[in-house]
């Protein structure tokens, strides 16, 4: 998921005030969630931008305190990497990279592939007969410049829609897709091996939690991605699951959600909650009532998720409301000014419900060998 570039400049102007708050580090008895994640041998970590670390002092405190892994928001999308052609900027990822090693913790890389974060440039290149080398070579700079600092890439984002043209649901209106057909698929994790030999490799999608019948066509249309990719030979690690919640508008299943990690597992594949947060709208006027139904189903996401062995780690697309992107969309905007609440920590960066849903559930999961 990603908000433009506008607004996130809007959102570091507008919330600049609320870096003024005191963070209260956690008690000396009360683990932070990396603590319990690793105790389960998990990683727990989150999405930051690198602006927001660099300019609130007690939020960057907070991130490095909860986080054992580090994944850039946007600095590692092609539209922030290569707004022009032949001009790369890693400045955002390499400033988040470092705090990462500073803090030690791991690094992850979101996203090589995905249609979403195309700039102008590139899509009009890959509309004009295009090269292969606009993949192989834009992967190779990528994974070749953090080659050895990665633990995992999110190699392709998001590739299937089904109910349209492709038998297999994949995503036909994708410029990647209608420059070089299915395979670029196969083709950008190949490329993502050969420059980076040690990094894990993920497939990442979003929406396979619920019920609802719709998502039951994309649970089907990634499970046959991912296998034709194994039968295929080709070097994919893992199966990331976003994890948008949406409390008020979907119904979660929790043996619906179970089987289909039993088949991605079954697979051969890790497990990775890459993207959790919830969206508390259309929710009750009340904040507390709002965040105990986002605690509720966060516990119940979570339960299933770590009740699979393949599933080796859980990051929340943001740690505080203040920085989340869902608190910056109009849609999700409430009338009396409050912030969405999607996330562990609230405005003030002060824990909430989620936070101790979270930490139930990594106290609960079975060590690994256990």
């Amino acid at each position: 998921m990603s908000a433009s570039v506008s607004r996130r400049e809007f959102m570091a102007g507008t919330l600049a005030a609320a870096a003024l708050a005191t963070f209260e580090p956690a008690r000396a008895d009360e683990p932070s969630l990396r603590q319990l994640a690793a105790q389960k041998g998990l990683l727990y970590g989150c999405a930051a931008s690198s602006n927001f670390l660099a300019a609130d002092a007690p939020f960057a405190a907070l991130v490095a305190e909860q986080a054992g892994i580090l994944v850039p928001e946007r600095e590692l999308k092609q539209y922030v990497v290569q707004k022009k052609e032949g001009a790369w900027d890693f400045s955002g990822a390499e400033a988040l990279a470092a705090f990462a090693a500073k803090n030690g913790q791991k690094f992850r890389g979101h996203t090589l592939v995905w249609a979403s974060a195309l700039p102008p440039w590139l899509e009009q290149k890959l509309g004009n007969n295009p090269s292969e080398n606009l993949l192989t070579d834009m992967i190779a700079r990528e994974c070749g410049r953090f080659r050895g600092r990665v633990h995992s890439w999110d190699v392709v984002n998001e590739a299937v829609v089904p109910g349209f043209l492709h038998p297999d649901g994949l995503q036909t209106s994708s410029p990647w897709y209608q420059a070089f057909g299915e395979g670029y698929i196969a083709t950008a994790f190949h490329a993502a091996r050969e420059a980076d030999p040690h990094a894990l490799l993920f497939y990442n999608d979003y929406s396979v939690e619920m019920r609802e019948s719709w998502q039951g066509g994309r649970r089907t249309a990634i499970l046959n991605l991912l296998e034709k990719l194994k039968k295929q030979g080709v070097p994919i690690d893992g199966f990331g699951v976003q994890g948008h919640l949406k409390p008020f508008l979907e119904h979660f299943d929790e043996e619906i959600f179970a089987a289909f990690l039993r088949d991605i597992a079954g697979l051969g594949l890790k497990i990775m909650i890459t993207e959790l947060d919830a969206t508390d709208h259309p929710g009750p006027a009340d904040p507390a009532q709002r965040d105990a139904a986002i605690a509720s189903l966060t516990r119940r996401f979570l339960d299933v998720s770590l009740d699979n062995p393949a599933t080796i780690g859980v990051l929340t697309w943001g740690l505080s409301d203040r920085y989340s992107w869902l608190s910056m969309d109009p849609s999700r905007k409430w009338p009396d000014g409050q912030l969405s609440r999607g996330l562990p920590y609230d405005g003030d960066l002060k824990p909430k419900p989620m936070r101790e849903a979270i930490a139930a559930a990594f106290k609960a999961r079975k060590a690994v060998g256990q």
